[in-house]
């Protein structure tokens, strides 16, 4: 078979697999990326053999990482990055350091690896984490704009931009001991020139080589001047020894502040993609199973060592730059694991002699468990803070920060709208009843955002909304209404039973995040719940009915009578809407249990209203079965019969109380 079809069908197998394992990695609600790593041990040596270790696929795979680098780099938002920089740049930098020191330093000592240079190596692929997984798993969990989402994504920023320095100064490392120094040096020196020129070539030269290329119209032509630009600086890169990782990353930043930036990342994504699958699936090709099996114990420690050992590392710097210890386990838990580029490193360390085939090996294959963990630790870490809050010594640690006073209020702040997040959402509400003459509090968890309110003098707790100590704080008893605008769901959740909890008869604004949401949100005791999906839908019709010649009368009926009805005539037509995993996810994170309703029971006969349950206990039923048969959110007309089995919903103390309502004890 002549090489270039070898090639082909090389580039065919591998991608297959890929796709194959992608797929099934996306139905198990895994990362693709382990399904691409799964993939590539199919096919390779210690698979079915059909693709050698060595071979035009590793050759590819580096075009993979340039792109992937590149788009890293045109998407860089320095702007977001100096909204959060303490964090980022003071926490993210001490984050890597310490990473370094500490992973390292423990190799090194304990015998595992037996020179500094490879101790400095492995510490440094350590520090990375997975901007791919940990963006993912916050995107599908709606936690972006959250607080612990924002310190995550400040501190994989600057790991990113550490990558490129690593890249730098690291291959230096394999010069002999007498000449690291200088080594390194030289290799500072060269990165100086090297983005000093980046810099004069990204203000004059490139924004007018890319603008010649977008005004011949040719998208033919525009991508692949972007391609040259991008390889082309790679490969500068590559020569003068910086790597070719590094110039494909400084190629992105060169072009990312100019007016084709978005055009040019949106022509290369296709290509990033594909050829980063072949990265991945390459890595996956190195891995032998076999190997990992018989080391599993000792893969298993690296794993256990690792996670833990990073996330202690992460939570106490988050933690010591004024975060409350909640967000800071959170993040601390969320980027634990070690990232995609930490393939990349380890591969310069083996090339450069630095990893023993076993070393590399152990540091592939703790590299994929760390990544197949982070979804279900990501996952499961609201509800693990959640039961350690149950128990008053750690209530108190995750609440002890959480209440600090930013700008004094009167203690006794009466007739206030309390507005709990300010965010997208919560920002242009709290400027709309601040202009209308409102007394406002807000609570709210991110120290970037709050200067607003400072230069308005506006009273706001700085903290999370969910805690019960500054929901005490907030004096909800003497408020007039509430707003919940938080970006988190649990949160969301939490925040509106414990304010209920305070103040029974508090009117409380609750926006939903999802359509699962809305009548779950009721049910705890929402007065109104918005969905700004379809707040939005139903503005742009009735811009639509008055354009079209109805009357403003009868255009507010319409929109008031879906609003009343819960938007339930224009939701989406889905069988699933009902189902009980949806019932199980809208009150994840709180604390529920199932009761029985005895006929000897004082609830037995009462309609929901009648029983005042909520009132009486603070609990809420969220669900009835009857007869076998499920009845979810029920309404208040609902009579309670002999033999039913209740889903209440409420904190330990509430449990209680409702347990010996139901059994006539109260």
């Amino acid at each position: 078979m002549s090489g270039e079809l070898t090639l082909i069908v090389e580039m065919v197998t591998v991608l297959g697999a890929a796709a194959t394992g992608g797929y099934l990695a996306s139905r198990l609600q895994q990362p693709a990326l382990l399904g691409y790593l799964l993939g590539g041990i199919v096919v390779g040596p210690a698979g079915l053999k059909l693709i050698s270790a060595e071979g035009d696929i590793q050759v590819l795979s580096e075009v993979g990482v340039a792109l992937l680098l590149f788009a890293l780099g045109v998407e860089f938002s320095l702007k977001e990055l100096l909204r959060v920089r303490k964090i980022a740049l003071g926490g993210g930098s001490l984050q890597i350091i310490l990473t370094i020191l500490l992973g390292g330093g423990l190799a090194y000592l304990t015998g595992w690896v037996d020179t500094v240079p490879t101790a400095i190596f492995l510490g440094a692929v350590l520090s990375l984490s997975s901007t791919a997984v940990v963006l993912k798993s916050l995107i599908e969990r709606n936690e972006v704009q959250t607080a612990h989402g924002q310190v995550m994504l400040a501190i994989l920023i600057v790991q990113d931009l550490g990558l490129g320095l690593m890249l730098a100064v690291l291959p230096a490392l394999t010069q002999p001991t007498e000449a690291i120094g200088i080594a390194i040096a030289g290799a500072l020196l060269k990165a100086v020139f090297f983005i000093a020129g980046a810099i004069l070539a990204g203000r004059w030269i490139i924004p007018f080589l890319i603008r010649l290329l977008a005004q011949t119209g040719s998208q033919e032509l525009f991508l692949l001047g972007i391609l040259v630009l991008c390889l082309g600086i790679a490969l500068f890169t590559s020569a003068i020894g910086l790597g070719i990782a590094m110039g494909a990353f400084v190629a992105g930043l060169m072009i990312s502040n100019i007016e084709y930036a978005d055009h040019a990342l949106d022509r290369i994504l296709p290509m990033r993609d594909v050829f980063a699958t072949l990265f991945f699936a390459s890595i996956g090709i190195l891995i032998d199973p076999g190997f990992l099996l018989a080391n599993i114990w000792i893969l298993t420690g690296l794993v256990a060592i690792t996670m833990i050992g990073k996330a202690t590392i992460v939570a106490m710097i988050v933690n010591l730059f004024g975060y409350p210890l909640k967000t800071a386990l959170t993040v601390g838990l969320g980027i634990n694991q070690i990232g995609e580029f930490s393939f990349v490193l380890a591969g310069v360390a083996q090339s450069q002699g630095l990893f023993s085939e076993r070393l590399y090996g152990l540091t592939v294959g703790t590299t994929a468990a760390t990544l197949l963990i982070t979804p279900f630790l990501l996952k499961a870490t609201p509800s693990w803070l959640q039961w350690l809050e149950q128990f008053p010594r750690f209530a108190s640690l995750l609440q002890s920060n959480n209440s600090l006073h930013l700008v004094e209020f009167e203690e006794e702040l009466t007739n206030h709208v309390v507005v709990a997040g300010y965010g997208r959402v919560g920002q242009p509400l709290v400027r709309l009843l601040y202009f209308q003459g409102h007394q406002i509090l807000v609570i709210d968890n991110n120290e970037a955002s709050l200067q607003t309110l400072r230069e308005r003098k506006i009273p706001y707790l700085f903290g999370d909304a969910s805690s019960q100590m500054v929901l005490e704080k907030a004096n909800l008893k003497k408020a007039k209404a509430m707003a919940i605008a938080l970006p988190d769901p649990m949160a969301t959740r939490l925040t509106l039973k414990r304010a209920l909890s305070l103040a029974p008869d508090l009117d409380i604004t609750v926006r939903a995040h999802i359509n699962d949401e809305i009548d779950s949100l009721y049910q705890l005791g929402a007065q109104e719940v918005v969905q700004p999906e379809f707040e939005a839908s139903l503005e742009m019709g009735a811009h639509l009915l008055l354009n079209l010649g109805d009357s403003t009368y009868d255009v507010q009926q319409v929109v008031n009578r879906y609003r009343s009805g819960r938007y339930r005539d224009i939701l989406p037509e889905r069988a699933e809407y009902w189902g009980a995993a949806n019932l199980e996810a809208a009150i994840e994170g709180l604390q529920r249990n199932w009761y029985v309703v005895h006929a000897d029971s004082p609830l037995q006969g009462l309609s929901l209203a009648q029983s005042k349950v909520r009132r009486l206990t603070g609990a809420t039923i969220m669900a009835i079965e009857r007869n076998k048969q499920l009845y979810r959110y029920p309404t208040g007309e609902v009579m309670l019969e002999a033999g039913d089995r209740l889903l209440v919903v409420a904190n330990p103390k509430e449990h209680i109380t409702f347990a010996n309502l139901l059994k006539g004890e109260s």
